[in-house]
Formats: structure tokens, sequence, C-alpha cells
């Protein structure tokens, strides 16, 4: 008897290492000491002596149930750019900038050419935010988990300079709030997506023509980092007040978490076109419109607030970076919450 046979192959494991080195490389940054193999992943804090008060940063999770069709769809390239996005918004989503990412795959089997190309999406969304992927670990579970799947986890480090911190402590009534679109469902809800859609290879492989696409393209389309698009705000001299990181729990639990006492956000959903997406997701599983919004981003991946005074700024410097935005609503003195109208 010895490991092999007990269903963990340390030769695979070395396999995928060999193959995932060269998307990895492609994330490095200055700061990377030392190389992949280490027992930990090393990072210099040289370049963050230079910040007046250097606050860290980290955000975790994983894609959630979305692998499922990763799966079943055997497309594992853009699944990690998704894991990737998850954490690094959060990070942006607070003034910071992403410095590095770790991510963890537990497998039922280790195929080192899948292990790679899962690697492979991890690692272009670390060069989509400029994190560097400095480690991370495959584990293989036999008998945890069937042969053919995985999930995937990571976490990510960013830093901040105190006074940058979006809090949202100043916000105030009359606030402008700018929501930037989405790719589409990104990595929340997808427990409910499959339940309104029959998980099989033939339906996601179902053309439709309202999404331009088949159904399983329009689902596992990547969760947008929108990590240059705040850097972008930033660059161009412009505060944002708030931010919101709109995930699970949609607009109802994610706007209110910007917002200080005191202050109400007020969205108007005629601001924008909602994608096919979720109004096939709706009509298909009779989904009530306030459960739409209580689950999904329903187009819209994060939303900024700014004063009146930087709209058009913040809304150029958006574009600058590739992403498309929208004026979405306005803050107003009341009760903590969010109204959609």
């Amino acid at each position: 008897m010895d490991y092999k046979n007990a269903g963990v192959d340390i030769e695979a494991g070395y396999e995928s290492v060999e193959l995932m080195k060269k998307f990895v490389k492609g994330t490095m940054r200055p700061e990377v000491l030392g190389g992949l193999g280490g027992f930990s992943g090393a990072f210099s804090l040289d370049a963050i002596k230079k910040m007046d008060d250097p606050v860290l940063l980290s955000g975790t999770d994983g894609c959630g149930t979305k692998v499922k069709l990763a799966f079943l769809m055997d497309k594992h390239d853009t699944i990690g750019i998704d894991c990737v996005a998850m954490c690094v918004n959060d990070v942006a989503c607070a003034g910071g900038e992403p410095l590095f990412f770790l991510d963890y795959i537990a497998c039922g089997k280790n195929y080192p050419e899948k292990i790679a190309t899962i690697v492979s999406g991890v690692a272009e969304g670390c060069k989509q935010s400029g994190a560097a992927l400095i480690g991370g670990e495959t584990a293989e579970h036999p008998g945890l988990m069937p042969e053919d799947e995985y999930d995937l986890a990571g976490f990510a480090v960013g830093v901040v300079d105190k006074k940058d911190l979006i809090t949202g402590a100043d916000l105030k009534a009359g606030d402008v709030l700018i929501g930037i679109a989405s790719s589409g469902v990104h990595s929340n809800g997808f427990s409910l997506v499959r339940k309104v859609f029959e998980m099989t290879k033939e339906s996601l492989d179902t053309y439709y023509d309202e999404l331009g696409k088949t159904l399983g393209e329009a689902l596992l389309a990547p969760t947008v980092i929108y990590v240059k698009a705040l850097k972008s705000i930033k660059d161009a001299g412009v505060r944002v007040k708030a931010c919101s990181h709109i995930t699970g729990g949609g607009f109802y639990e994610n706007i209110p978490r910007m917002l200080p006492e005191g202050i109400h956000a007020v969205v108007k959903k005629d601001s924008y076109e909602v994608p096919a997406i979720f109004k096939l997701m709706q009509k298909t599983g009779n989904i009530d419109e306030k459960m739409m919004y209580n689950t999904f981003n329903m187009g819209l991946g994060m939303i900024v607030a700014v004063d009146p005074a930087d709209v058009e700024k913040t809304m150029e410097a958006i574009k600058a970076a590739g992403e498309t935005c929208y004026i979405v609503g306005e803050t107003k003195a009341g009760e903590k919450g969010v109204t959609l109208c």
C-alpha cells in the first residue's frame, strides 16, 4: 500500500506545479521575493514606507456553486478570474490597492492539466488587478469529493493610506450614486440559478437570441474586476465618498453597508438597462422582482457615491478604464437603507 493507492498522487501534484509556473510568472511584482514552491510567499513592504499611515486590507472568498457550471461545461479557464475578483473587488471597495493573492483548490483527484487551467484563470485575474500570485495550495481529497469535482477559494491582501480609506463617513444628502456595469450574474446567486435552469450540458449549450450567446456562456462570464476603474477615479483627483460591491444579497443588503446613519440611498431602476440574462432568469423562474434585487447584482457590480461636482469627472475616469457606468440615484437624509423606485 502507498499514498497513490490511497488516492493521493504526489507526482501529479509536482506536475501541476510545473504546469502552472508559466501562468504565475506573469503576475509577479517587484516586491515579490523568491519564487513559487517555498513554504510561504514573501512580499517586500518597502513601497508602503512611502505612505503616511499605511493600512492593510484583506478579502477572502470563493466562487460558490458557479463551479458546478464549469464542471458541466468542462470549461475551467475563467473560474479563477471569479475567485480573484470576489476578493480584490472588496479590497478596492475600501480604496485599497491589491498587493498579492493566494489560492486554494480542493479536488477529488489531481488532474494536472485541469489544475493548471484553473490556475491560469487565477493568474489572469491577478494580472487584471495588479496583484501578484505568490502562493497557493492544491489538496487532493479522495473519498471526500468526486474525482471530477473541485472547489476554489482564495484571499487577497492590499494596502491603502489611511487618509484614502473609503468609509462612507463623509457621505451627505445630495451625493450622486454611479453604478458600474457587471458582466452578468458574476459569482453570487448560483444556487437559485441552478434551480431556475436545467443544469445539463444540453441546456447550457442552448443558444438564446435575447442573450446573443448560449446560456452557459452568459452564466459563466467571469466577474468584472473593478480595481482599475476605482484607481482611475482616484487618479482623476476624485474622492469616492462611499462604495458598495454588489455581491450576495444584491442591492438591499450591500448598498446599506456603505451608508452612515442618517443617510438613505435612492436607486432608480430605469436609470440603466437590466441585462437580458436577469430578465430571462426572472421570467423562466417566475421570481419576484424584489427577490431578484435582493439576490443578484442586476447589471451593476459596483456602486460609488461622489459629490455632484465630481460626477462628470468620475464617469470619464470609469470609461477611460474600459468600463460602462450610469448615474443610478442619489442619497438623501433619512433612515439608513435603500429604496428602489
